[in-house]
């Protein structure tokens, strides 16, 4: 049923490998592809795509990179180890004002950042989940090792990420403020999504969602149950809407794109088992539409010029972003 959290019955491992079979992508860019979907977009997309500019407003859909991000809130579920940036300064202005560093003959300040690549707004590279011992395109697993992704790290994308951007106000079609966890996006509501917004997604366009969780949990202040916690998202059987529409890559504003509690017992993020190792789609998530969103709403254009490329981190497997919406 459409838009209601929950399956006729829960999905089973079964399931799940018949997904696998069914839209398994390997191979379709030859043996040694390491972009997976990012291929369907072509130069005459690009060109297109800049063309859908006509006032030269730019919007970002970054959240800030700091202490008070979306890895700070409570969760029953496991970390996994990602915390909020760390922002440390090498050197200030009280360091120059001191005269202690004069003797570099310059004044200024200097400063690091330590993060993980997922703390915030992000790509998940296709290096970033596995399945069973494999990852894109069929490759061993093991070739990410404590040295970084050997295949597919996110730098083989430094040149990607540049296409027709479309947005899916979820919440505001169905006359909502934001949906509820646990609301499933299908495949019925990307068809009445293409039809309310007059967007048909096609070939090579990049895909993004708005649930409107994200904005939820800034206005209570909290980011308590947003990192592993039950959310509204993407169903399972939206993996066939998204091989048969060939997106480039697809992007939510929550923690993990896809329905949460998961539609199945048996495996934890089932829809990411399919997306990324196995479709090859790169996946966007914690991105920050409210104010794309609102402008959308007011000009009544969804789509846009999408600029969004992944920090070319050799061996990454995610990569923080500053994604860029140009209409």
């Amino acid at each position: 049923m459409a838009g209601t959290g929950s399956s006729a019955r829960k999905l089973t491992l079964d399931d799940i490998r018949a997904a696998a079979e069914r839209l398994k992508n390997w191979g379709r860019w030859g043996a040694n592809d390491e972009i997976g979907t990012l291929n369907f977009t072509r130069p005459e997309d690009i060109v297109a795509a800049a063309q859908l500019v006509r006032r030269g407003r730019v919007f970002s859909l970054a959240l800030p990179y700091d202490q008070h991000g979306p890895q700070g809130g409570k969760t029953k579920y496991p970390a996994m180890g990602r915390f909020n940036p760390i922002h440390l300064m090498l050197r200030t202005g009280t360091d120059a004002y001191s005269g202690v560093l004069d003797s570099r003959k310059i004044r200024g300040s200097d400063d690091v950042i330590i993060m993980p690549t997922q703390a915030g707004t992000q790509w998940d590279g296709l290096g970033h989940i596995f399945y069973g011992d494999h990852m894109w395109n069929g490759y061993d697993c093991r070739t990410v090792t404590s040295a970084g992704a050997q295949k597919c790290g996110i730098e083989k994308t430094a040149d990607r990420m540049v296409g027709r951007g479309v947005l899916f106000d979820i919440p505001r079609m169905l006359g909502m403020e934001y949906l509820p966890d646990a609301f499933a996006v299908t495949n019925d509501l990307l068809d009445q999504a293409e039809r309310h917004f007059g967007a048909k997604v096609g070939r090579g366009d990049y895909l993004i969602v708005r649930t409107g969780q994200m904005e939820a949990m800034l206005s209570a202040k909290t980011w308590d149950g947003y990192s592993g916690g039950d959310a509204p998202g993407l169903a399972f059987e939206t993996l066939d809407w998204l091989h048969a529409r060939q997106v480039a890559a697809i992007a939510t504003d929550t923690w993990g794109a896809e329905v949460r509690p998961n539609e199945s017992d048996d495996a934890n993020q089932p829809w990411h088992w399919i997306s990324i190792p196995i479709m090859g789609l790169t996946v966007g998530e914690i991105f920050n539409l409210k104010e794309l969103a609102k402008d959308c709403g007011e000009d009544k254009r969804y789509e846009f010029m999408f600029v969004a490329p992944a920090l070319p981190v050799t061996g990454a497997v995610a990569s923080p972003v500053n994604p860029l919406a140009i209409k």
